[in-house]
């Protein structure tokens, strides 16, 4: 039986595509696959497992559950199942081979999306899609075909950029695509220029071949088809020679050399003999010949041999014949030459990798290198091998710490106000309590991080490095600041004395209290230690009570009748202090009167009003007046002294107390533990521990000195102890010491001076609080120590010249002489710095490539000119036109020989032009900037610089200078000047700023009532120039240089009142009343008072509101005697807040008096309605605009306040007390202040200059040398502003640029032959110049150049002359012109391309096919064009023309054109020309015309319907125009508009065609052809029809000699096609 573990059938729906899983694909749909495939046989026989897993929907595991990371799990469903289809128990299957349903996963939760990104590359390249039918899709190609480009697409893990499963990031956004649609230009050709001319046929009648050559102007891209042969050849029509007649030229052909052997020990006779074997190819000697031989050498020696090459004579038709035919010249090339036995470089093995080295930065755990180097054993020898790389590096991924690199600061440093005021004055005075804004600065350095691995925690390593290993922008160095000002403590005015009060109101029996009265706080004070003055005051009481009774009067009430003695009810509340109404029970205790006795005035009696309170300085007053005069028999009225009472005020000076302190003392322990019984508020930083800081509290008499405590109320004794922050000890805190600046790696000369290396460390914080001071050493030195003294190369004697071995030298038997050309070497060693052996490769590591072992040698023959080596040259004398000489004489035989005396060809003297100390100096380039010298000293990294740099006045600006000797020649600078410099002095203007006056004092308020304005001013003293500060701005209105600042200021509406006195008794003029009484004038004195403390002060009448200026002087009465009697008005009730005419106001007045007689009394009340802005006013706060921003009395800018004021304002805009407001209980607008800021004007703060760089060129002129600084602080407020040059450059002196000039490539030169082998060389000469464009090189000594360039690689090359037959490829063709890809005229890449091609030339037709093939080269360029090819044709000559394709610039090529564009070469009519008398035309474009005599009849779609002869042409000459006959003479200008054009009719359905039958200069006849073949003739003038250039006709009929009318109509000329 057969169980099969299985998923269900479910899971197989729906599925388009094959599932993997566990890395077996799902084939099909529907389909079931085992794991592992499994014969059908062993299906039978035994059971089969089948593992089919149930993934979701989409074919997978389930999602991801658990907790967030690496934790989660993911299941899947596992089925066991029969191999029938149905579920069986999991029993039944092998457990073993049971897959896993769950496995660990990676939960994403929403907070990784800061931790995983998609990382996505840039597009590669568009390529073509393979399809089927491509090359149909091709064909079709128009402008584009489809194409594909792909990117990766990857999931990484921000921290260290490692590649993470792709669904993490699909958990936040969907994988952006790997794939998209783009285009490809159509499939391009190869494009290759028009075929040169043929090349001339040699003379005579040998056959000789012609050929001609093309090159590729652009390569075949897309799939275009490949290049054509790019050359062609023919053979010249030349006759044939006759037999035994050939003429023949003959060439000597030199092979190549053959390798370099060694001779052989025996030297044996056949050792070295060359054969000149007419039948080998090879160009080493033949076998019978070979004796030399190669052994195995030590290292080191230099072993000079022999090669040889083979010498042969070519027939013009390039066979090869007997070498006597070509040795026609007594001298016979040489065959033989000493040779250096090559030998390879050696290396050693490769040293250990050394430690993985990572790049600097933020990168997280990024790729790093590693090195390994090898040295040199031994050096290469002749054409060995050279040496390979000595050092190799590749990529790692080491554990363990990588070193990265952060920048980091110091802490602040203190703020300084004084740093700012710097800038605007340097000489300013340093003054105490500075304060507002400043500069702060730090130290910024580089420091190395360490991350460990695992944990992604930075460990700091606090070593500053060089600050080239930082990444990015260094943080700022300084800032601005603020200082706190000092600010005295502001308080307000007293309050007034409040009621006696006892310490605690749990009393309710009278005894010993207090009055006190308050002031509070108006400014806090900061930065002193002085504190506020007291803030409450007290006097002592002794009837203290903390509620009584408040007694109100009611009506009097007679004791008998109406008027007469009487009694007053008196109504008691019971209040507290404070004003409010408490239960009666409070006051119980008081005793307070019920009643009070009053008198109502009888009818006759004398009235008098109540009593007025006046109080004056020191005494108490009051006074009443007479109201109504009394009736006879009535009471008579006081005198007038009892109208007035008086009394003194109690003179004893009041004496106050108060609570005074003392300033708190320092924080200190808290030993006792006081402090933790108090309370009080942190602000959060971190502390040190809670200490206590205290202070003496002590009672005070305002009149003496301290008293008792008593005399001072207890409840508000002030704290005498708190808790504080204990300081905490601020060690100083510095770097540790940067690593010691590298000694050398490279050797060192012998004779240089010692090297030094220095490091240095950071203070990162000072000391405070006592705590560990900052070390003095912040910058040690020392000397390198084992710095390597450099080897040295050291070359022994030359050995003797060796020679090709005789018996290898060719010549006749006997004249071997051992003379001629040869090679000698030389030993050179490596000396160490002790002078003892070194390994050579350290001589090539640190002195360079080893000198020259081997050198040419001549041994003279017995027939050379033998001379003594030259003397030395001559002295000179100091004058510059002398010359100095050398000799040499001939020696031995040479002396005697004729030849040797040929001064011409042996020259024994040797003359030259001494050397001339003479030098000139030109000025060069332009002058450098303005340089001011001077500036402080560059100190190391994180060193802060002491002093500033001098920015301007006195400076000296440079000219670089060329030096030449007398013959013209570059030399050092140096020869003309010491420093290469012209100098001359300069100036740099200083900027001068704006200077004004200190501030003025302030103005007092402009207003005595609500919110006015202060003013303060400064005055100009000087106007800045050379962009200095500019001044603010003035009061250009008046012309005046000053600057104002206005800021609000308030005063109380109320501190300034009028005061009115009572009022005089009722004048009544008696010239007008004779009994003294009715109506009158009263008045009062009214002033204007200043409330003080102690009283009132009368001030000036307009300090106070002159709208509300009380009357001086009202009417008034004096009742008569027996009048009714009413007092003076009461005040008019209240209105409500909100103004309503409905309400009324209301006023009353009482009775006085009765009246004798029945006459009324007067009205006693009067209404009136509340009317806005007349008798009813609403009150609101009103604020004033912000003032400008306040700073404190030291400071110039930085933190300040700004305000605004508040003041009362009535509803018809007047400004009132703030006390109507107050009783309103209105809300009041806040805020009343806030800080701001006065920017500070900063002036730009730079960096010191940098040390001058290198110059740009290590020679020659245009050499640049630039310094630069930074900016350390920028410019802010109206500072000056940072200037635009931060660099400056100047010019290099000129110093000469030697260098070797190679001459141009000789022609390939066969020296001693006419073909073959040979080679191409060029001179190399030393030579001087100042590397400009225009520069002119002139030779000097070869010692200036330094090393030669090696002369094999160099100065030649080796080439070929092809001999007769040889076949050879020509010259690399010229670069085309850079051509674009492109698609509708818009460039396809961004590059373009250039091509250049060569390719074989056949010499001889029977190497035709051996001897073929192309190469072709194409690189990128820039600058491109795009360039379109066209299909050109040439006019058509017997139905046959010339197609051509051309390129947009004219220039005629092959391929570029699309083929299928290709117009036809072959003219042919369709339908074929079968009527009667016609034929193919050539004008009519292949439409069928009609011969000679016959003119056409033409169908409605413009084909040839027949031919019909033209009448009257029998016997004459064809004088009408037809298209097969001759044209006639005609004007040329009506011709050419005419010609192939026909008139047709407007009604397409006629069958009718009217062709051109005469031409005229007046007129035109045609004859015109009907279906009824009538002939007419027809004469028309020029009409414009239906927007057509028209003709209308007349025609008359010529059947039977008479006129028939015909239709007269428009007709339109269209072209006849």
């Amino acid at each position: 039986m057969l169980h099969l573990w299985k998923r269900p059938r479910l899971g197989w729906r729906g599925l388009e595509q094959p599932r993997t899983v566990e890395g077996v694909p799902w084939q099909g749909v529907g389909m079931r696959r085992a794991l592992w495939p499994l014969p059908t046989q062993t299906v039978l026989r035994q059971h089969c497992v089948l593992f089919l897993i149930s993934p979701s929907l989409a074919g997978h595991w389930g999602r991801c559950i658990g907790d967030c990371g690496s934790g989660g799990i993911r299941s899947r469903a596992v089925w066991c199942t029969h191999a029938e289809g149905w579920t069986t128990f999991h029993a039944n299957c092998d457990q073993q081979d049971k897959p896993e349903s769950q496995r660990r996963c990676f939960k994403v939760c929403d907070w990784h999306l800061e931790l995983f990104e998609w990382e996505v590359s840039g597009w590669d390249r568009c390529g073509l899609v393979p399809a089927a039918g491509a090359e149909a899709e091709a064909e079709a190609c128009v402008t584009a075909q489809h194409g594909l480009q792909r990117r990766s697409v990857r999931c990484l893990q921000k921290l260290n950029r490692t590649v993470v499963s792709s669904e993490i990031c699909e958990h936040f956004s969907p994988q952006p695509p790997a794939e998209q649609a783009c285009l490809v230009p159509c499939p391009r050709d190869c494009v290759v220029s028009q075929f040169s001319g043929w090349s001339p046929c040699g003379p005579g009648c040998a056959g000789s071949l012609q050929h001609r050559s093309r090159a590729v102007i652009a390569p075949p891209l897309y799939g275009g088809a490949p290049c054509p042969n790019l050359t062609e050849s023919r053979a010249c029509g030349a006759p044939a020679c006759p037999l035994g007649e050939e003429q023949h030229t003959y060439s000597l052909r030199l092979g190549p050399w053959g390798q370099c052997w060694l001779p052989h020990p025996k030297d044996a006779e056949l050792a070295g003999r060359t054969m000149l074997d007419l039948g080998s190819d090879s160009g080493e000697p033949s076998t019978a010949g070979l004796g030399g031989s190669h052994p195995q050498q030590p290292a080191g020696e230099v072993e000079i041999g022999y090669q040889t090459r083979q010498v042969r004579c070519v027939r013009s038709d390039g066979k090869h014949v007997e070498l006597s035919l070509c040795l026609q010249d007594p001298v016979s090339p040489v065959t033989s030459r000493s040779c250096v036995i090559p030998k390879d470089c050696a290396t050693s093995e490769w040293s250990p990798w050394s430690r993985c080295w990572r790049s600097c930065g933020w990168g997280g755990v990024a790729a790093g290198l590693r090195s390994r180097r090898r040295r040199v054993r031994s050096v290469p020898v002749g054409t060995g091998r050279p040496c390979p790389e000595l050092e190799e590096r590749e990529a790692c991924s080491g554990g363990g710490k990588a070193p990265l690199f952060a920048w980091r600061t110091s802490e602040w440093k203190a703020c300084q106000v004084s740093l700012l005021l710097d800038q605007q004055d340097p000489h300013h005075q340093k003054q105490a309590g500075l304060c507002g804004g400043g500069i702060q600065t730090r130290v910024v350095y580089c420091a190395q991080i360490v991350v460990e691995l695992g944990t992604h925690r930075p460990k700091e390593v606090a070593r500053p490095v060089d600050g080239k290993l930082c990444q990015g922008p260094a943080p700022a160095s300084s800032q601005l600041c603020h200082l706190p000002c000092l600010a005295e403590c502001a308080v307000s005015s007293w309050s007034p004395w409040g009621p006696c009060l006892p310490e605690s109101c749990q009393h309710r029996h009278g005894g010993r209290g207090f009055r006190m009265r308050q002031r509070q706080v108006v400014v806090d004070p900061v930065g002193t230690l002085a504190g506020c003055p007291h803030l409450v005051e007290s006097i002592p009481c002794e009837d203290a009570r903390c509620h009584e009774w408040e007694v109100s009067e009611g009506a009097c009430v007679t004791d008998r009748g109406h008027c007469g003695p009487g009694h007053r009810v008196l109504k008691a509340l019971c209040k507290s202090r404070k004003g409010e109404e408490v239960p009666h029970h409070l006051c119980s205790e008081l005793p307070h009167p019920e009643v009070v006795a009053c008198e109502v005035p009888c009818a006759r009696d004398c009235v008098l009003s109540e009593w007025s309170p006046k109080n004056a300085e020191g005494t108490q007053s009051r006074s009443r007046s007479i109201v109504a005069l009394p009736a006879e028999g009535g009471k008579g009225c006081p005198p007038e002294r009892a109208l007035q009472e008086q009394r003194a005020c109690n003179e004893h000076p009041c004496v106050h107390f108060f609570w005074e302190v003392s300033p708190w003392s320092s924080c200190s322990e808290d030993v006792l533990g006081t402090a933790l019984n108090t309370t009080s508020s942190w602000s959060g930083e971190p502390t040190c521990g809670v200490g206590i800081q205290t202070r003496k509290v002590f009672c005070r008499k305002s009149s003496s000195g301290q008293v008792t405590p008593k005399r001072c109320p207890e409840s508000i004794r002030p704290e005498a102890v708190r808790p504080c922050l204990l300081p905490c000890k601020k060690d100083c805190v510095v770097t540790l010491f940067s690593e010691w600046t590298p000694c050398p790696t490279a050797c060192q000369p012998g004779n240089a001076t010692a090297v030094k290396q220095s490091r240095y460390r950071i203070i990162l914080q000072d000391s405070a609080n006592g705590g560990q001071p900052c070390p003095d050493t912040l910058y040690e030195e020392r000397e390198c120590e084992d710095v390597p003294i450099c080897p040295v190369y050291r070359a022994t004697a030359g050995a003797p010249c060796v020679l090709v071995p005789a018996s290898v030298r060719q010549g006749p038997p006997g004249q071997s002489e051992p003379c001629g050309h040869g090679l000698q070497s030389r030993a050179v060693t490596c000396l160490s710095e002790q002078g003892g052996s070194a390994a050579v490769g350290e001589c090539v590591r640190w002195a360079g490539a080893m000198p020259a072992l081997v050198q040419e040698c001549h041994i003279p023959c017995k027939d050379d000119c033998t001379f003594t080596p030259w003397s030395k040259f001559t002295a000179c004398s100091s004058d510059c036109d002398t010359a100095r000489s050398r000799r040499r004489s001939l020696t031995g035989r040479s002396r005697k020989r004729d030849k040797c005396q040929n001064t011409e060809l042996y020259p024994q003297v040797e003359t030259e032009p001494c050397p001339c100390e003479a030098f000139t100096s030109q000025p060069h380039g332009n002058w450098s900037d303005c340089i001011i010298r001077g500036g402080p000293a560059e100190l190391q990294l994180g060193m802060p610089a002491q002093g500033a740099a001098r920015e301007c006045g006195q400076g000296v600006r440079l000219r670089a200078i060329a030096c030449y000797d007398r013959s013209g020649r570059l030399v050092e600078p140096s020869r003309c000047s010491t420093s290469g410099y012209i100098e001359e002095p300069c100036t740099v203007p200083c900027p001068f700023d704006c200077r004004l006056s200190d501030w003025s004092s302030w103005s007092p308020c402009s207003s005595s009532c609500g919110p006015g304005v202060r003013v303060r001013s400064k005055w100009l003293k000087e106007k800045p120039y050379n962009g200095g500060r500019p001044c603010p701005k003035l009061d250009l209105k008046n012309q005046v240089s000053h600057v104002h600042e206005a800021v609000p200021c308030y005063s109380e509406c109320n501190q300034y009142s009028w005061e009115v006195g009572p009022w005089s008794p009722c004048k009544i003029s008696s010239e007008q009343n004779s009994l003294h009484c009715g109506e009158g004038i009263q008045t009062r004195e009214v002033r204007c008072v200043k409330t003080k403390d102690h009283g009132v002060e009368t001030v000036p009448n307009a300090l106070c509101s002159q709208a509300e200026v009380p009357e001086a002087v009202q009417k008034c009465t004096l009742y008569c005697p027996s009048e009714c009697a009413v007092s003076d008005w009461g005040q008019w009730s209240p209105c409500p807040q909100v103004c309503d005419p409905n309400i009324m106001q209301t006023r009353t007045r009482q009775v006085l008096r009765s009246p004798v007689s029945s006459k009324p009394c007067p009205e006693v009340s009067q209404m009136k309605p509340c009317i806005l802005n007349q008798n009813c006013f609403q009150y609101q706060y009103n604020l004033t605009g912000w003032s400008g921003c306040q700073l404190g009395a030291n400071a110039t800018c930085g933190h300040g306040e700004r305000r605004r004021l508040l003041s009362c304002r009535r509803s018809d805009g007047a400004t009132v007390s703030m006390q109507l407001c107050q009783r309103l209980h209105l809300e009041k607008p806040v805020p009343t202040s806030s800080r701001c800021v006065v920017g500070c004007a900063v002036d730009c703060q730079l960096s010191p200059w940098s040390a001058w760089s290198q110059c740009s060129h290590t020679c020659g002129a245009g050499g640049q040398m630039v310094r630069g600084r930074s900016v350390v602080l920028r410019a802010a407020g109206e500072g000056r502003p940072c200037p635009e040059q931060l660099t400056q450059h100047r010019s290099c002196p000129v110093k000469p640029c030697y260098s070797w000039l190679l001459g141009p490539w000789s022609p390939c030169t066969v020296q001693g032959g006419q073909c073959g082998d040979g080679l191409q060389v060029r001179n190399l000469t030393c030579v001087v110049h100042d590397a400009s464009v225009s520069a002119t090189s002139k030779p000097v000594e070869n010692a200036l150049c330094g090393e030669l360039p090696s002369k094999e690689s160099v100065l030649q090359l080796p080439c070929s002359v092809p001999c007769p037959g040889d076949c050879h490829l020509t010259e690399w063709s010229e670069w085309s012109s850079c051509e674009l890809t492109c698609i509708s005229g818009r460039s396809f890449e961004p590059t373009g391309r250039q091509s250049r091609s060569r390719a074989f030339m056949v010499q001889a037709a029977e190497s035709r096919e051996s001897c073929s093939g192309q190469e072709m080269e194409t690189r990128p360029c820039s600058g491109g064009k795009c360039y379109d090819y066209l299909w050109q044709t040439s006019p058509w000559r017997d139905n046959v023309r010339t197609v051509w394709c051309q390129r947009s610039d004219g220039i005629n090529v092959t391929g570029g054109c699309p083929l299928r564009t290709k117009p036809a070469e072959v003219r042919h009519c369709s339908p074929p020309c079968r009527k009667p008398f016609s034929y193919c035309t050539q004008v009519s474009r292949g439409v069928c015309g009609c011969e000679r005599g016959y003119t056409e009849v033409m169908r409605s779609n413009g084909l040839l319907d027949y031919c019909v002869k033209v009448p009257g042409l029998e016997d004459k000459k064809a004088d009408v125009k037809t298209i097969a006959g001759k044209n006639k003479p005609v004007n040329s200008k009506m011709h050419d508009i005419f010609k192939g054009w026909s008139i047709q009719p407007f009604n397409p359905g006629e069958k009718l065609k009217y062709e051109w039958n005469r031409l005229s200069l007046e007129g035109f006849s045609i004859i015109l052809s009907d279906i009824c073949d009538h002939t007419l003739n027809v004469t028309f003038t020029y009409l414009i029809c239906r927007q057509w250039l028209t003709f209308a006709l007349t025609v008359s009929g010529l059947t039977e000699l008479s006129p028939k009318p015909f239709k007269v109509g428009c007709f339109s000329i269209k072209p006849f096609i």
